[in-house]
């Protein structure tokens, strides 16, 4: 989602500066071009040449370098960037950017360009909480600038509270919404993903092979397109998305309670999660011995969650998931009809490149008027694709 964005990065002085080579190195990762703006301040923390290093850019420092003026410098910097990134944001340089002030190269910079402007607020927690920096930040908002943070936690001098730069990958997973449509601004969209576990006794269960990766991407792509998220999980070693609530259950009957409370003021619903579909009738007390060669189970079918929150009187958009290894388009479509859903994408699992655990997935999408193939891709990149479709035939039903 960064590629080839042009991101400025305006480093101001503060001890959270020492985050921003990583930053820088995890923005080109991802394919971003990054230029690099220091104050004063930031030159006592962190060096030029760190940041030239990781950046592979001349890092820019002064309003009145006579070389780089000769060319209109700040403007050509001004027009070239997608995004100016202030990371850390010092209540010096929140201020002066509030008030309009033009007295060194990063305060002229936001004056003179039109791309989005992020600050990521950085300070003791008594400077942030001080009615000055808070009417700046008021201010900010209301001139269409955009905050992330600050995060509660210790800080440098020993006080703990508000105050600390968000890290690194928290801000970089947060920077796709302000280059995406916000299609689903002020939607609330519940997803449930990953697999279940069905205990069988203390210490063994009955699972399957799903990661979640699919309904952890769904769920960070939600948020990108401007939606209030909240995932319901099973068992996954994934990490959860900034900003996102994540309510972690274990079995089908929890993922249930929990997709009725959560869909009670949802909009759409989207059940990704590999459900199992049979529990034991009597779980096990204690761990279960080896008593002879053959073991036998008796097992009793699951709710059937999908299905439940579809049948609701006031049931949200409701989109399923349907994993076949074949004839997928007959079994979604009979899927989508049986349990009166609004939307099924099918996929192939038997396709070791995009089944289970994979990065990559392709999937035939379904809804009652039409239909559409999106092509092997990555599973962000997919969740991004399968977002805008659901927002379309939400806004069209």
């Amino acid at each position: 989602m960064l590629t080839n964005k042009k991101i400025l990065l305006g480093i101001s002085g503060g001890i959270a500066a020492y985050k921003c080579a990583e930053l820088t190195r995890r923005l080109t990762e991802r394919g971003a071009q990054v230029r690099v703006v220091m104050t004063e301040g930031a030159k006592a923390f962190i060096t030029q040449l760190t940041m030239q290093a990781v950046s592979g850019n001349p890092v820019s420092d002064s309003l009145l370098d006579p070389a780089a003026e000769a060319a209109m410098g700040h403007i050509e910097l001004a027009k070239w960037a997608d995004l100016i990134l202030i990371a850390p944001a010092s209540a010096d340089i929140i201020a002066r950017i509030a008030n309009g002030m033009a007295n060194d190269l990063l305060a002229t910079l936001c004056l003179a360009s039109a791309a989005p402007i992020i600050l990521c607020p950085a300070m003791n927690q008594q400077m942030w909480a001080s009615p000055a920096t808070q009417r700046n930040i008021e201010t900010l908002h209301k001139d269409g600038r955009f905050t992330l943070g600050p995060a509660h936690g210790e800080q440098a001098c020993g006080d703990v509270g508000a105050g600390r730069m968000l890290e690194p990958m928290q801000i970089i997973n947060l920077l796709p919404s302000f280059f995406l449509p916000q299609v689903l601004a002020n939607k609330n969209i519940t997803i449930t993903a990953g697999p279940t576990r069905e205990a069988i006794d203390p210490v063994r269960y009955i699972s399957n092979h799903s990661s979640g990766k699919m309904g952890y991407a769904l769920a960070q792509a939600a948020q990108w397109l401007g939606a209030k998220v909240n995932l319901i999980s099973g068992p996954t070693s994934l990490e959860t998305p900034g900003g996102i609530t994540k309510i972690s259950i274990s079995d089908a009957e929890q993922m249930l309670q929990a997709a009725q409370e959560y869909t009670q003021n949802c909009d759409i619903f989207i059940s990704c999660a590999a459900v199992a579909d049979y529990k034991m009738k009597q779980v096990a007390p204690q761990k279960m011995k080896k008593t002879s060669d053959e073991l036998t189970l008796e097992l009793e079918r699951n709710p059937d969650i999908l299905a439940s929150i579809a049948s609701l009187a006031q049931k949200p958009f409701c989109v399923g998931f349907a994993a076949e290894t074949q004839n997928l388009a007959h079994y979604a479509k009979d899927k989508m009809q049986r349990k009166n859903l609004d939307m099924i994408i099918a996929n192939d699992v038997s396709n070791q490149a995009i089944g289970f655990n994979s990065n990559d997935n392709a999937v035939t999408v379904f809804w009652p008027k039409g239909s559409v193939e999106i092509e092997q891709t990555d599973k962000q990149n997919l969740a991004i694709h399968l977002l805008q479709l659901i927002a379309a035939q939400y806004e069209e039903k």
